[in-house]
């Protein structure tokens, strides 16, 4: 044991002599902890800066102007209609209302709701020919309809003039815009008129319950239009529903001839339109890429008039000055 610590003793007396490699570790754990106050510092730096502003949407007078047109007709449900359709439109910024009567004028029940809707409007009515009206009896589809009103919603776009009521002027050159023909009978989500806001030529989206599918619509690959979803004659030129497309107000006011051809043949109303604007291959998806249903091809039932009819004939029937 003596021998063991004196051999330790002399160990350790010659070590005393010989240079410390302990250096590197040292200057290591310094620079660690030297990057940690920094750390700290940066964090409490960032504890006391005031938070981002967040991003803000652009003002209402940055958007381009979203035209609606909707054709419309007198009938027991035109009211209920018009009131449920002009509530979601005043709901989208930026928008002006086209909003055409199949009428000889304006009558007071549309003059009326558009006066109290609050929304930017134009009044204007055209009377659809004798020979283009539905026979009595006759189903929907056996004659395109709202051809002449939208139409006249064109021809205002265009150059102006006959407006019943509302705004009198068309928009100017070089307006910013994007027209949408809305029948006053769809359900419409309010994403809808923001996904098609910043149109460049015609954009696309499917529409539900039309065709006697669940939707119809563009097929989309690789963000293109590469076909279209639907059942009935697919080989159309755009196999399209009225609601499932907005067009750029440049495009349309560079195509004067652009407008619907009442001798079209069924199904084809769209595409006699879309056909002297845009090929199909430069259709413009929206909705992600036509995935996402924002618009429904809905109808009111029509109204059971059997109780009325038989006051009627009592010399009961409904005060006429109360308006449906």
């Amino acid at each position: 044991y003596f021998l063991v610590s004196i051999a330790g003793l002399l160990y350790a007396l010659v070590q005393l002599g010989q240079p410390c490699d302990c250096l590197p570790p040292l200057r290591a754990a310094a620079e660690q902890l030297r990057q940690k106050d920094l750390r700290i510092s940066q964090l409490q730096a960032d504890l006391r800066r005031p938070p981002p502003v967040p991003a803000q949407p652009p003002e209402p007078e940055a958007l381009p102007t979203i035209y609606v047109v909707t054709p419309t007709y007198a009938r027991l449900v035109q009211k209920a209609e018009l009131v449920r359709l002009s509530q979601t439109l005043s709901l989208v910024p930026r928008l002006h209302w086209l909003l055409v009567e199949d009428a000889e004028g304006p009558t007071p029940l549309v003059s009326g709701l558009l006066a109290a809707s609050g929304l930017l409007f134009t009044h204007l009515a055209v009377l659809t020919p004798k020979a283009q009206r539905l026979r009595e009896g006759e189903p929907g589809w056996v004659r395109p309809r709202g051809v002449e009103q939208r139409n006249r919603a064109l021809d205002w776009l265009r150059s102006g003039g006959g407006a019943v009521g509302g705004e009198k002027n068309p928009p100017p050159a070089g307006t910013r815009g994007v027209v949408y023909f809305a029948d006053d009978d769809n359900t419409y989500s309010r994403e809808l008129f923001e996904e098609m806001r910043w149109t460049r030529g015609v954009s696309v989206w499917p529409v539900g319950l039309v065709g006697g599918l669940r939707f119809e619509g563009p097929r989309v690959q690789d963000g293109r239009v590469v076909g279209f979803h639907t059942a009935w004659e697919p080989n159309r030129p755009f196999p399209l529903d009225m609601a499932g497309f907005a067009v750029a107000l440049p495009l349309l006011l560079a195509k004067p001839n652009a407008q619907f051809d009442a001798t079209a043949p069924r199904g084809h109303l769209e595409s006699s339109l879309l056909s002297h604007l845009v090929d199909p291959k430069d259709l413009e998806p929206r909705a992600a890429n036509c995935t996402r249903v924002l618009v429904w091809h809905t109808r009111t039932e029509k109204p059971k008039m059997k109780q009325e009819e038989q006051l009627q004939r009592q010399g009961r029937g409904s005060d006429p000055a109360v308006e449906v």
